[in-house]
């Protein structure tokens, strides 16, 4: 795919955002076999997309606020999902400890009961009652008094999931440009004209319809549409989380209740950490950058505290990060009660031919759902059947992982397994054409540290639209945890190189 392409100057359907939606959206567009644009004010999960607990899950706690249809569509999915991209999501069982309950057992116990029997779970375990004190799964624990109940969810790195989105869409003939921003639309006869930022240049895209999927902007973009009329409003609410030294042994995860009755999930991250969140905080409008507070780091440590026996502080800190949802306002008083269901809000104007499509809300695992439906509401001239329940994501094309590390490591003997371990679970089987024919390490170029090397970095540039060292270190890679800060100015310095030499 081109560096820096030019826009195409007539498409069926402009995207307006990369995150998961919008990219999901222009995937299952180009594959239905529509001209797709997609445009991109930052990087590909520049914000939100990039900023979640990182699960493919149900969301059992939906159960309580009687979301039903959206805990269905996302177990449903969930299996689904875990077969299309076996590279980036992977099986996680969750112990919920009843020691600090505010719910009684039994309601739990229903809760899990209905969890594991209305989204047509296959492969992944049922749930189990185990006594912490005994159980392998109670390890860590501060209080291993009393039963847990131990059930099944996925984990997924949700940045590459919108990256290989985006290279499917654009291998099956959509453009995707990043850094590139949405300014104005207005409509003309039966489509839209709408003009778009680059760096350097202003374009002007002649689009059948539109999608916007801008995620915490999706007003600012309504409001730059002329002529549209939305049925909704959006709620942001912000999710934190942070990331601090292993707390407990095990590959386990643990969904903590507080005395509040929110949820916080404690999760093995990049092998050496916890992951811990996530907090629920209105805000009033988007900011640039999301970040922490004060005193969503203190609720975080107070509810690790609580449950490990292992004390946290702030020092211990290695990493925070936090994103804004873009929930459909349907006047829940408590943010934790915000629908985390999509709405789809479509606009077609007076005359019926040019539709506006606006996206609210949303979870990562129900995307692929929401960008058929999307499609299968527009009902775009030309488009073809959906098609991308059976279709694998790329590098996805293989059943067991374990089988194809295997594989990996008999084809490239001369690579320590736990380098052939992290390409394999960051890029699947194109792990393969980054390595090429290089025997060792040494043959892919410049060490950056952590495993990075100018072969992997020259990949991530020309195939999946990284521009700054953070798009290479925190959202293709996890590497940030594990480099200095020196390896972030050699990277930003090399990339820089690389740029000016064209």
């Amino acid at each position: 795919m081109p560096r820096d392409p030019q826009p195409p100057a007539n498409v069926d359907l402009l995207v307006i955002g990369g995150g998961i939606n919008g990219v999901g959206i222009a995937r299952d567009a180009a594959g239905r076999g529509l001209s797709v644009l997609l445009v991109e004010k930052d990087d590909l999960a520049g914000h939100t997309s990039s900023a979640s607990t990182k699960l493919i899950h149900g969301g059992l706690r939906y159960l309580e606020y009687g979301e039903v249809r959206l805990v269905r569509e996302s177990l449903q999915e969930r299996e689904r999902l875990w077969g299309m991209a076996p590279h980036i999501i992977w099986p996680l069982r969750f112990v919920l400890p009843q020691t600090q309950s505010p719910r009684p057992g039994w309601m739990v116990r229903a809760g899990l009961f209905v969890y594991d029997h209305i989204g047509g779970r296959k492969r992944l375990p049922a749930t189990r009652t185990v006594n912490l004190a005994r159980a392998a799964e109670g390890e860590g624990l501060a209080d291993r008094k009393g039963r847990g109940f131990v059930y099944s969810d996925c984990w997924v790195d949700d940045a590459r999931l919108v990256v290989l989105n985006a290279i499917d869409a654009a291998e099956r003939g959509a453009a995707i440009l990043t850094r590139t921003r949405f300014t104005a639309a207005r409509r003309d006869g039966a489509g839209w004209i709408a003009t778009v930022e680059g760096a350097d240049e202003t374009h002007e895209i002649r689009a059948g319809a539109i999608v916007n999927a801008a995620g915490p902007w999706v007003s600012e973009v309504i409001g730059n549409v002329g002529g549209a009329r939305p049925k909704g409003q959006v709620r942001l609410i912000k999710g934190s989380h942070i990331v601090v030294p292993r707390l407990y042994p095990g590959e386990q995860a643990f969904m903590l209740q507080n005395p509040d009755r929110r949820i916080v999930f404690a999760i093995p991250y990049e092998r050496e950490f916890t992951l811990i969140g996530t907090t629920d905080v209105p805000v009033a409008q988007m900011p640039d950058r999301a970040e922490i507070s004060d005193d969503e780091i203190d609720y975080l440590l107070d509810t690790a505290n609580r449950y490990f026996a292992t004390v946290t502080a702030r020092r211990d800190i290695a990493w925070t990060y936090s994103g804004v949802r873009p929930l459909f306002d349907d006047q829940a008083k408590n943010a934790s009660a915000v629908t985390r269901d999509y709405v789809l809000d479509l606009d077609r104007g007076d005359g019926g031919d040019a539709p506006l499509l606006n996206v609210f809300g949303g979870k990562i695992t129900t995307f692929r759902r929401l960008a058929e439906h999307a499609l299968d509401e527009m009902a775009l001239p030309g488009a073809g059947e959906a098609w991308t329940a059976g279709a694998t994501l790329p590098g996805g094309d293989f059943e067991r992982f374990e089988d194809y590390l295997s594989v990996l490591a008999r084809r490239y003997p001369g690579f320590p397994h736990d380098l052939l371990r992290r390409l394999a679970r960051a890029y699947g089987t194109r792990a393969e054409t980054m390595l090429g024919t290089a025997k060792e390490p040494d043959d892919l170029g410049r060490d950056f540290g952590g495993g990075l090397t100018g072969a992997e970095v020259d990949y991530l540039i020309d195939r999946e639209w990284a521009r700054t060292a953070a798009d290479v270190l925190w959202r293709r890679s996890k590497l940030g945890l594990h480099v200095g800060p020196q390896t972030e100015r050699d990277l930003a310095e090399y990339i820089a190189m690389r740029a000016a030499t064209g």
